[in-house]
């Protein structure tokens, strides 16, 4: 008994101090663009590329949820062929390192029929938590009944989550099915524990509305205040202090790369509300997304995002992100938009993330600075060099790519031995075809399993080139030599001569086991 007390006591003290690290305070940084001002794309803990799109960052019990809209399985706005891939949520410590929890619920069957590319689709995932039900509650935006939304709950913030019966609101609840109706929304939990819907009204040329949900926030109540907008979208509703904000797209402009940010404030969220004020031109060359209340030290950060969509391109699973904090003028006002390639951020709770590596991982090039670009098939090949530290066998190697324009042919990714000059010697070693249909409009590692022998100081490369002749593959780079050990060339004969392209890395890694 005496033993079973003692470990008892220990593991309580081991849970202690485990609480009170991830407790602590620490100082994150966040990147939006390269030193050049290129984009930068974020990764998830397994080297995938983040595709959770058009949604919102929410903080539920120390830990950060990104909720988004997935476009990884070729979803393109109006392309009637396009099939809907759900919504994804990714959890992070520290607003840099993000996991993959997967989709908020199953988007097969009758989803398909609401959301695929046949209708206007469905986006916009915002999440808020009712104290009162203890029930996570999320709403989305589609476009196949009369009101524009659809409600889903579930007891954990990474779901699956169950439909609730549709909503009803005080503004359109009796248009026509399937017409644009009412659009971008945004969930805001009030201090006191109110629930509100900030949403776009179509029917009214892009007025805003703010509506008072119910008690358990599945539905409106009928009390709701107009802003009195035209052509705008995109609102997103906090509170500092005792002033409500609301941010929003000024104008409206659906996917495009740089569309200002405007708000208004308001004593109540049922107003009245100011006049507008525009704090940035081109939303840092996206269009508004959300502002996320972020615990600190010092008090609360609002942290303001945008989308930078890929400029209306059919691939916006390609899309990236620019996050940065907002600032206030003593009298509240918020500042303009200073665009930020990147920040630091002292958080008051959560812990560092890390990467999760590949099994008996060899050689990589991380998963910072890289940006895309699709070119591989017609002829252009790509050629990346590497060394492995240990003799052994080759048993797995990944290749980050990406396919657009529907490829009628399969990516294949080839082991050569290289000389100093970064150039294929020989024939392949090992030659894999991966079907168009196993990679995604994401990048994403494609993984194949060449089971060769290697050597420890020998130069190998990566021949990666396609038969298609429609779209392209893509591929992930970086130009400021993040793998050292090893070079890239380009090929624009299918790989009968190349060309060294210095200071340039593929993002890849390999495997060696003994």
């Amino acid at each position: 008994m005496r033993n079973i007390r003692l470990l008892i006591l220990v593991l309580a003290a081991v849970l202690a101090i485990a609480n009170t690290a991830s407790a602590s305070p620490f100082t994150t940084t966040v990147t939006n663009f390269d030193a050049q001002g290129h984009q930068a794309i974020r990764f998830d803990t397994h080297g995938d590329s983040v595709d959770a799109h058009d949604g919102e960052i929410a903080f539920f019990d120390g830990t950060y949820y990104l909720y988004g809209t997935s476009y990884d399985c070729g979803f393109a706005w109006q392309a009637t062929s396009s099939p809907f891939c759900g919504f994804t949520v990714y959890t992070s410590p520290d607003l840099v390192h993000w996991t993959d929890r997967g989709r908020l619920f199953e988007p097969s069957s009758v989803w398909q029929t609401r959301c695929d590319g046949a209708t206007y689709g469905c986006f916009r995932p915002h999440v808020g938590y009712n104290a009162r039900t203890r029930q996570y509650v999320l709403w989305v935006n589609v476009y196949d009944n009369q009101v524009g939304f659809r409600v889903l709950t579930s007891p954990s913030p990474t779901g699956p989550f169950t439909e609730a019966p549709v909503p009803t609101l005080a503004v359109n609840n009796d248009a026509p099915a399937g017409g644009v109706n009412n659009g971008d929304h945004d969930v805001f939990v009030d201090t006191d524990g109110t629930g509100y819907l900030a949403y776009t009204d179509w029917r009214s040329d892009g007025d805003l509305v703010v509506e008072r949900l119910s008690g358990d926030y599945r539905t409106g109540t009928g009390r709701y205040t107009r802003l009195g907008q035209h052509r705008t979208e995109a609102p997103a509703l906090f509170k500092r202090g005792g002033t409500y904000y609301l941010t929003y797209s000024d104008p409206n402009c659906g996917y495009c790369a740089g569309t200002g940010t405007s708000y208004r404030t308001a004593p109540n969220p049922l107003g009245p509300w100011s006049a507008p004020t525009k704090i940035s031109p081109d939303s840092c060359g996206g269009q508004p997304a959300f502002v996320s209340a972020i615990p600190t030290p010092s008090g609360t950060t609002y942290l303001y995002a945008s989308d930078l969509w890929n400029n209306g391109q059919r691939n916006e699973a390609l899309a990236n992100y620019y996050w940065s904090p907002l600032t206030f003028t003593a009298t509240g006002a918020i500042e303009p938009i200073t665009c930020q390639n990147s920040f630091s951020l002292t958080l008051s709770t959560g812990a560092p993330g890390h990467q999760v590596p590949p099994r008996d991982v060899d050689q990589a090039d991380g998963v910072s600075g890289f940006r895309p670009h699709c070119d591989i098939g017609s002829g252009v090949a790509r050629f990346q060099t590497f060394v492995p530290s240990r003799t052994g066998e080759l048993s797995a190697v990944s290749y980050t790519s990406f396919q657009a324009g529907n490829p009628d042919a399969g990516l294949e990714i080839s082991v050569h031995l290289a000389n100093d000059s970064f150039q294929p010697t020989g024939d392949a070693l090992s030659s894999t075809v991966v079907p168009a249909a196993q990679i995604g409009w994401s990048p994403r590692n494609v993984t194949v399993s060449p089971a060769i022998s290697v050597v420890a100081g020998q130069r190998y490369g990566l021949l990666v080139r396609s038969a298609t002749t429609s779209g392209c593959y893509g591929l992930v780079y970086n130009d400021s030599s993040p793998y050292p050990g090893g070079g890239e060339a380009y090929s624009d004969d299918n790989g009968s001569t190349f060309r060294t392209e210095a200071g340039r890395s593929l993002k890849f890694s390999t495997s060696v086991s003994r």
